[in-house]
């Protein structure tokens, strides 16, 4: 059997499976192969519990340009969400504007995954070029996302990985985002300590990782007691209003927050408005939270990184536009490092126009997290991103 014939009856075997092979202990020859093609740089940053196999994209007919472009959201009730399909339209538009791109159509199925099927069923019966998505469950679109693939559509999925082989993950490594998270409570606290977890959306493939992360790091440290987990669903005006009934209810000291969101501001404020002392909050950096610690230097204690829209959607962008000029994705699942940002770095990545009321205001990395060069490793045949270029990403405050 050929090297491309063993690769589909892989993907033909796990058609119907809820998840793929794991990263260590994996059985499928296949799949570990894939991962030793690549990079070692690239190679370190998969870890148990990240589901990965070979691409399904090695002898796929790519649709010809111009490009229809096709962009499902699973949910659009935050300004995350809504700066990374701003930042999405803006980059589809200037390939556009080049003549790579026939048109860019969006979806938003609003929590409702139901829905979010029905709309990419949509998409593929409008002869879309590519499919974009934040899918609303890690296997629930499983069939509706190989539909898309037997009718000759890409799917490229972000900020929320699903199980289909058919389909090519961009994603951070979550689990240990949950982890690291976790450890840098453990470093802080170095001993004993009380945690409240604040969670994203409830069933959100990511949350899943995190949490596991989290569960882990914590299980380490057995002298660290988890009070309760609460579901802010990722939105600050949720999040803000389950921390306040938490600290309610709950009187027992608490010496740090777990979140793996961008709404360390408003779980500050939370503590605030309780009369309870500000603890140390980990998460992903915002311009709101940079406001805050403006304010607050001597009381805001943060540890994190920055798991940011406008990276997420550029990372989108580039997989799909390399997918479509036939550069042949190595794996399945493309991990995206996330930057570290710890208490003596917030100065580096506060603007000018970041106050408080910034919420719908993310900063910009000093940095691109993933070159092309590193992005080159991910492809058979990588040879850069067309029309991409870092340096023009908006300036916050623009």
């Amino acid at each position: 059997m050929t090297a491309h014939g063993a690769r589909r009856t892989w993907l033909a075997a796990l058609g119907g499976l809820a998840g793929l092979a794991l990263v260590t202990g994996m059985a499928d020859g296949a799949a570990a192969q894939s991962l030793a093609d690549l990079p070692e740089e690239l190679q370190a940053l998969y870890t148990d519990g990240i589901p990965v196999g070979p691409s399904a994209y090695d002898e796929f007919q790519m649709p010809a340009k111009p490009w229809r472009w096709c962009h499902s959201e699973s949910y659009m009730g935050n300004p995350w969400r809504v700066s990374a399909a701003n930042e999405l339209k803006r980059l589809v538009e200037n390939a556009k504007a080049q003549g790579l791109v026939s048109e860019f159509e969006m979806s938003d199925s609003n929590g409702d995954v139901t829905q979010q099927i029905a709309q990419v069923r949509a998409f593929i019966d409008k002869g879309c070029s590519v499919i974009t998505m934040i899918a609303g469950s890690s296997t629930a679109l499983n069939d509706v996302i190989e539909a898309a693939y037997k009718a000759g559509i890409p799917v490229v999925t972000t900020a929320s990985a699903v199980t289909s082989p058919y389909a090519l993950n961009i994603q951070h490594n979550h689990n240990v985002w949950g982890y690291n998270m976790g450890n840098g409570i453990a470093a802080y606290l170095n001993g004993p300590g009380n945690v409240l977890e604040v969670e994203g959306i409830p069933g959100s493939p990511i949350v899943a990782q995190e949490n596991s992360g989290g569960e882990r790091a914590f299980a380490e440290h057995p002298d660290i007691t988890v009070l309760g987990r609460v579901s802010g669903n990722w939105t600050a005006n949720v999040t803000k209003s389950v921390v306040l009934q938490f600290l309610a209810t709950n009187p027992s000291p608490i010496d740090a927050v777990w979140t793996t969101g961008s709404e360390t501001r408003v779980i500050a404020e939370a503590f605030e408005e309780a009369g309870r002392p500000v603890p140390l909050i980990t998460g992903s950096m915002s311009g709101d939270a940079l406001g805050y610690w403006k304010e607050h230097q001597d009381t805001f204690k943060f540890y994190g990184g920055a798991i940011l829209p406008t990276v997420a959607a550029q990372n989108t962008y580039r997989a799909a536009t390399r997918l479509l000029e036939g550069q042949q994705p190595i794996v399945n699942t493309i991990i995206v490092p996330v930057p570290e940002i710890k208490q003596e770095d917030l100065g580096k990545w506060a603007a000018p126009c970041m106050t408080v009321e910034s919420g719908s205001i993310f900063p910009v990395p000093p940095a691109d997290p993933i070159s092309e060069t590193m992005m080159d490793g991910y492809f058979r045949k990588g040879a850069g991103t067309p029309s991409y270029d870092f340096a023009s990403t908006p300036d916050p405050c623009g």
